[in-house]
């Protein structure tokens, strides 16, 4: 099975309670080999960058409504003046809570991109489950 892989690097905005917005790169990786997960990787200073993953099907739906419970949320809303549609993610975790904004249109055009390499509902045929069996099974 071939392996197929799509990314992005995104200008992302951290908002702030001060209502300061600090601008940051995230870059965007999807791969058929876990055709159900996004990996967001957002690039805050020198040292490695801090890595979220999380399902496809949320970062869609969350294009379209407010989506998401426990540590990840996402919906639009318009920006600020001039910057049009964004696409808001709220990550939580017990270290603390972050709140991002982006470009609407260039998340939609990465999601477009994924359905490309595996279309909805062709996930299942991305994955070998004997040998995500087999790695379980390892590991307990």
């Amino acid at each position: 099975m071939n392996s197929s892989t799509v990314s992005a690097e995104l200008g992302f905005r951290l908002v702030v309670p001060q209502q300061t917005i600090v601008p940051l790169v995230a870059s965007l990786y999807y791969s058929s080999d876990d055709p159900y997960a996004i990996r967001i990787a957002f690039h805050v200073g020198l040292d490695e960058p801090v890595e979220w993953i999380f399902a496809r099907d949320l970062l869609a739906a969350g294009s379209a409504a407010r989506e998401g419970h426990g540590d990840v949320s996402v919906w639009p809303s318009e920006g600020a003046s001039g910057v049009g549609q964004v696409l808001n993610i709220e990550l939580s975790s017990p270290f603390g809570q972050a709140h991002f904004e982006t470009a609407a249109d260039e998340v939609a055009d990465f999601l477009a991109r994924t359905y490309q390499a595996v279309p909805a509902g062709a996930e299942t045929s991305h994955v070998d489950v004997d040998a995500e069996l087999t790695d379980l099974l390892r590991q307990a």
